[in-house]
């Protein structure tokens, strides 16, 4: 039988992670990947800007700073060891009022950032501030003309398949072994975990993070607790808009819950609907990329000429109040949960699969993540 003191189930931006951080902290790991379609890594946005998120200064916001602010330590080890591009890069953001049925949002919006940037005392003011709208079309050419318009310097964007794979890399080159396939059930001896069945074999660990996504539930009745994560689909558009040079563009945000991310080399993405109650469909429709078209011109009606490149389709793991999923399984011994961030997978999930790791592998955890404990789902 094959042992490891860790095994990691999920192979996705959070589980990449998880496996870096411990293979990198000298734990001999392997992670089980099943590459399943319509994994959320693969389709995200990467919009990591929690300081124009208009939700409270809740344990989600706080944990969302120190999420990203791991982000530039994480890329620097990773190009240490070579792992390959990451994608990682500051281009800014703008949150807007495009038509007059957001300027109450945006105005309730801006009150609130602001009284928490005083509050905070960051981000500075010359880091997040208004704009005008020709300020605005300046620094995003197709957009409308706004009704009104903040802007954030530090704002960045990950490409999560680039992500992922440097994660992998760099786990790899620390020693991590890799399974691409199954694990079918987890290896119990009484309340406490031995291991997984694999594919059909029989593998030894010490301990389990399960980081499967959309697909962590899978585990609920072995387990005996509630998950509570649900598949939500997401249907994302990509342009091309060469010759433009859109890598200097910001992120574009509005009130319709749809954003605008722009890449180099012409590439721009409008995104996305998000659709509970999808179960595991990864087919795209006529509906969604509906949406998904009229909100981005209706925010950037200069996209008009824009050629279309590809549409993907990834399936969020939503949970049920909002919040992650993280930390260890009460009641059973040696079994962690990394799942459960919705729509800003990419933007928590290196710093959740750290967290996670350290937890699994007996070392302290500085952050508090009490709150992203599965027993708040528990009768």
């Amino acid at each position: 039988m094959e042992t490891y003191d860790l095994i990691v189930i999920g192979g996705g931006i959070v589980g990449a992670s998880a496996a870096y951080h411990a293979a990198r902290n000298g734990v001999n790991t392997l992670l089980v990947d099943r590459n399943d379609e319509g994994r959320a890594t693969n389709a995200g946005a990467g919009i990591l800007a929690p300081e124009l998120n208009k939700r409270d200064p809740d344990a989600w916001f706080n944990f969302a700073v120190d999420a990203v602010g791991y982000y530039p330590a994480l890329v620097d080890a990773l190009a240490a060891v070579d792992a390959g591009p990451t994608s990682y890069a500051r281009c800014g953001m703008l949150l807007v009022a495009a038509t007059d049925d957001e300027v109450d949002d945006f105005q309730a919006a801006s009150e609130y950032i602001f009284a928490r940037q005083q509050q905070r005392g960051t981000p500075a003011a010359a880091d997040l501030h208004a704009v005008s709208a020709a300020e605005a079309k300046d620094l995003f050419p197709p957009l409308t003309d706004v009704l009104g318009a903040l802007y954030y310097r530090h704002a960045a964007r990950v490409d999560g398949r680039l992500m992922a794979r440097a994660l992998h890399s760099g786990a790899t080159s620390h020693g991590l072994t890799t399974h691409y396939g199954a694990a079918e059930r987890l290896l119990m001896a009484g309340a406490r975990v031995t291991g997984a069945r694999v594919d059909g074999d029989a593998v030894s660990a010490g301990a389990v993070i399960i980081a499967g996504g959309a697909w962590s539930k899978r585990f609920e009745d072995q387990l005996g607790v509630r998950i509570a994560v649900e598949p939500q689909r997401g249907q994302i558009i990509h342009w091309d808009m060469a010759p433009a040079e859109t890598g200097a563009w910001p992120i574009v945000n509005a009130f319709h819950g749809h954003y605008i991310v722009t890449w180099p080399n012409g590439r721009v993405v409008t995104g996305a609907t998000r659709e509970t109650g999808s179960g595991y469909n990864v087919q795209t429709s006529a509906a969604g990329i509906r949406e998904v078209i009229d909100e981005g011109l209706r925010v950037a009606p200069g996209l008009a000429t824009a050629r279309l490149l590809e549409i993907r389709v990834g399936l969020r793991p939503y949970p049920a109040d909002g919040l992650p999923v993280l930390g260890a399984v009460p009641g059973v011994d040696g079994v962690f949960l990394a799942t459960g961030h919705g729509p800003t997978g990419l933007q928590l999930g290196p710093y959740s699969g750290k967290l996670v790791a350290e937890l699994a592998t007996g070392h302290g955890v500085a952050t508090d993540i009490s709150a992203f404990d599965v027993a708040r789902f528990q009768a």
